[in-house]
């Protein structure tokens, strides 16, 4: 079978680039030939005499939308001459604007633009109205894409959700929560010292963006005034963040610990007690599984993509990411109680190995052979 994958990058990183690296090794695994449209791929990746990069170069253009429509305008020229040497064709999301069997839909721009948490709701400015044209753009040419596909994937049934609202057709769509590396994220210890972490504390770990109010940082900070026996340690760049100077306002300076941007998240989260991440809007975040693959009970939040799998027996999912006293209780709640912790992160450990890299993976492919077997029959 010879798949083609169309994404700016394909790379053993974070979101969307790794979701298509993964695919693009167990097509490789299966058998399949891959052509990549891509911007970058993955050295060893390229080293594959299955894989065939097609690079796309965007790099001259100054701003995301005449990135995007460069690479979207060069891919569709590109497959409107080979489409009929390929079997199966993935997308994702508004990448290109050619017919596509599959298009995997890690984020939609209609809901986000919707979002009271958009840079448009926060910033009246030209940064708030660059990211509003971005959004309304992206949010076109999504509905246009989703209408010239047969199968639409959806990284979450949040995301679903949103699809469904949008008019795309349930039966034309499919749920693949994205996977996690369950060798890198596994349960273990650390030493807290030689991570910058507090020792002989109760210590929840939160890691993401802390530039915006997006990830919801604010609400746990005010709900841990409220936890006086809890520490909190914060994996995101400080720079231009409004956040250390909330904690300081918050006379929270002795138990919150910022760590700057990490790449050692897998060991931060060793040297945790529990994940807190109540994000205001996430498509389906990867963080998540990265905490229960090591082990962590999470604190979250309906509005974060992939809280779907948290289970009363690994975590606590809050209905409302505004809901302060609620978020004070679970983190009250996970505090108190070393027993149930452990209790927790063995549940949680249990859930991740369902969605290893392999196992997710292995969907996409199985999806293209399912498409393959009926151009056959046809």
């Amino acid at each position: 079978m010879k798949i083609c994958i169309v994404t700016r990058n394909i790379m053993k990183g974070d979101g969307q680039s790794r979701v298509n690296y993964e695919i693009a090794w167990e097509a490789i695994r299966c058998g399949h030939d891959v052509t990549m449209l891509a911007s970058s791929v993955d050295l060893e990746l390229q080293q594959s005499p299955q894989a065939h990069w097609i690079e796309i170069q965007v790099q001259k253009w100054p701003t995301q939308i005449l990135g995007g429509l460069a690479f979207s305008w060069q891919c569709a020229r590109w497959l409107a001459r080979h489409r009929a040497g390929l079997d199966v064709v993935m997308v994702n999301g508004a990448n290109t604007n050619e017919r596509s069997d599959i298009n995997a839909v890690h984020f939609v721009h209609t809901s986000w633009l919707r979002s009271h948490v958009h840079p448009w709701q926060l910033r009246r400015d030209l940064y708030g109205a660059y990211q509003w044209l971005f959004s309304a753009l992206n949010a076109y040419w999504e509905k246009k894409a989703f209408q010239k596909t047969n199968i639409v994937v959806a990284v979450s049934e949040k995301v679903k959700q949103e699809l469904l609202n949008i008019g795309v057709p349930s039966d034309r769509i499919r749920v693949i929560l994205n996977g996690v590396d369950l060798h890198e994220f596994s349960p273990g210890t650390s030493d807290r010292l030689k991570l910058g972490l507090p020792e002989g504390v109760t210590l929840a770990l939160f890691v993401g963006d802390i530039l915006t109010s997006r990830k919801n940082l604010d609400s746990v900070l005010r709900a841990l005034v409220n936890t006086p026996d809890l520490h909190l340690a914060v994996a995101g760049t400080t720079e231009g963040s409004p956040f250390p100077k909330l904690v300081s306002d918050l006379n929270l300076s002795q138990r919150v610990h910022f760590l700057g941007f990490r790449r050692d998240v897998s060991e931060l989260m060793k040297g945790a007690d529990f994940f807190v991440f109540p994000s205001r809007y996430e498509a389906c975040t990867l963080v998540l599984l990265e905490a229960i693959a090591s082990g962590l009970p999470v604190i979250t939040a309906n509005s974060a993509g992939g809280a779907e799998i948290i289970t009363p027996d690994c975590g606590i999912v809050l209905p409302d990411s505004e809901d302060i006293q609620a978020l004070a209780e679970a983190l009250t709640k996970l505090a108190s109680d070393r027993n149930q912790r452990d209790r927790m992160g063995h549940a949680a450990r249990a859930i991740a190995e369902r969605h290893s890299w392999t196992s997710i993976a292995q969907k996409y492919v199985e999806i293209f052979e399912e498409l393959t077997k009926v151009q056959v029959q046809v």
